[in-house]
């Protein structure tokens, strides 16, 4: 059974314990270190905050800034919808400021959840000395850092504050200084982590996740502090590797599925999430499908049919033996029977620009997902007000439709870090001139991964280029393309309709609700 635990504290018990899907935790009783946390179970209670805070806002605006900044993903306006104050084409020309709302909107998740961090810490050492204290303290720290990885990555210079109840507002701290900040604090925790993979520990973080972090952290230490350290990332992909509790999964398309959860052996650090939950969204497939496509995938409401890939980024797959291909919703469309989708509308409704005198005339066409993407609209980002427009671009369905979900929410667990993220991130760490380690070469690690991917043959070479365009392919709509590009030194590339080579960019803008309530905050340059 999918669902895992959600844990209720209410007024009349403060111990309450239901099998369920998330740790969804309303803490709406007074607690006293006398009297809790004291068991184990309490102890994931009182840290249950920490999780529903961090599940919020991943998937949205977070995702939007990772991947909309990218030639991964494109949210245009169509026929007038989704322009939204230009937000999202902000995303995409890299013209956004500090008062884009995705960028006041994942700014104020991260630094809410690392402020309930505090607070549970706070909280949670006041209890007696256990083991379990020391565990979820580990883990609450381990989170914490987490949101503070992701913060550096997005804002580089951010303000460090680790105690609850301080009232002294914090300074921006150096790109550099946040680094070793984490790194301390992971280094600090992993002692206290569990090595239990599976159910018992699944949604929150392990020492595997610990080390991802760290891996990951070690692979973009040159961008992120100007020295390169492609040796501690393979350290730290060894950590988990030696391991052997983790594997590359045989089905990639199940991975992502309703029913994912713990059973997933890729999965080193996943957010559960649950379509009846009061918090935390997860609406991929709401973005992506197209709004003909209700019916095909059983859907509750009409896709918003926004948001597609292009095809700069397309490109990458094209191997016709490859299942990660399966992941997008291309070309003529079909049910599961095999018949054609048809759509009935006009002429004028299939192209607006339609002049003949039988413009009103019925129409019924076949549903066709063509892959170019043309804003006709330039100021407004808008792809036309028609049929033509609606079908524009690549759809990907990777964490596949939910059709038992009443509402645009999805039952669909997120993962942040995947076993094959560490293969490849060792296998690139390698090729930038790391020490191959344990028999395992670049070219080993990469087929490794590629051998459950697909039946072409195995490459008896690799290269950076390949390496990057391995990872699109592994980890489209997973929020680590930017990431990579920068990596990689392509974010400054031109797609579509982005030109901007600014690489002040690579950065966004402290947003400026931040800095009205934090004086001591400094801009990053070029805002």
């Amino acid at each position: 059974m999918k669902k895992i635990f959600q844990f209720l504290i209410t007024i009349a018990s403060a111990a309450g314990l239901m099998s369920c899907h998330d740790l969804d935790i309303p803490v709406t009783t007074a607690l006293t270190p006398e009297i809790f946390p004291q068991t184990e179970t309490q102890f994931i209670q009182a840290a249950g905050p920490t999780y529903n805070s961090f599940r919020q806002s991943f998937a949205v605006e977070y995702w939007f800034l990772q991947s909309l900044s990218t030639d991964e993903a494109i949210l245009p306006a169509r026929g007038g919808n989704w322009f939204d104050g230009g937000r999202y084409e902000q995303h995409h020309k890299h013209t956004w400021n500090p008062d884009n709302a995705h960028v006041q909107g994942s700014w104020n998740w991260l630094t809410t959840t690392v402020s309930t961090s505090n607070q549970n810490i706070f909280l949670i050492s006041k209890a007696p000395e256990s083991p379990a204290k020391s565990t979820s303290l580990a883990e609450l720290r381990t989170m914490r850092a987490m949101c503070y990885f992701m913060m550096m990555d997005l804002w580089g210079n951010v303000p460090i504050s680790t105690k609850f109840g301080d009232t002294t507002t914090a300074k921006t701290s150096p790109r550099a200084e946040v680094f070793k900040f984490i790194e301390k604090e992971l280094q600090e925790s992993i002692p206290n982590l569990s090595a239990v993979v599976g159910q018992e520990t699944y949604g929150r973080p392990n020492k595997f996740t610990a080390y991802a972090i760290l891996a990951k952290m070690y692979l973009n230490a040159e961008v992120y502090t100007g020295t390169p350290r492609w040796n501690d990332a393979i350290i730290a992909c060894d950590n988990i590797i030696s391991s052997g509790k983790y594997a590359i999964e045989s089905d990639y398309r199940k991975m992502f599925f309703i029913n994912n959860g713990p059973q997933i052996k890729e999965f080193i650090f996943a957010i559960p999430y649950d379509a009846s939950a009061p918090n935390g969204y997860m609406f991929y497939a709401r973005y992506s499908l197209p709004r003909s496509l209700r019916a095909k995938y059983s859907l509750p409401f009409t896709p918003s049919s926004a948001a597609s890939t292009l095809p700069e980024f397309y490109k990458y797959f094209n191997d016709a033996k490859d299942v990660r291909n399966q992941q997008w919703i291309t070309g003529k469309q079909f049910d599961y029977k095999g018949n054609p989708v048809m759509v009935s509308t006009t002429k004028k409704g299939f192209d607006e620009d339609y002049q003949g005198a039988d413009a009103g005339v019925g129409l019924s066409y076949q549903v066709d997902i063509t892959p170019d993407v043309i804003i006709k609209k330039p100021a407004t980002f808008d792809l036309g007000n028609d049929e033509k427009a609606w079908n524009m671009g690549y759809r990907n369905n990777k964490f596949y439709a939910d059709s038992t979900s009443a509402t645009r929410n999805q039952n669909n667990d997120v993962p942040i870090f995947r076993y094959a993220d560490v293969l490849l991130m060792k296998a690139e760490a390698i090729a930038r001139g790391g020490s191959a380690t344990n028999g395992q070469t670049a070219i080993s690690l990469v087929n490794e991964v590629r051998s459950k991917r697909t039946t072409s043959a195995a490459w008896t070479s690799v290269t950076l280029q390949q390496l990057y365009e391995e990872r699109a392919r592994e980890f489209a709509w997973e929020t680590w393309h930017r990431n990579d590009m920068i990596r990689f030194g392509k974010y400054e590339d031109t797609w579509a309709a982005k030109t901007d080579k600014d690489v002040k960019k690579r950065l966004f803008p402290i947003p400026t609700n931040a800095l009205q309530l934090n004086r001591s905050l400094t801009q990053n340059p070029g805002y």
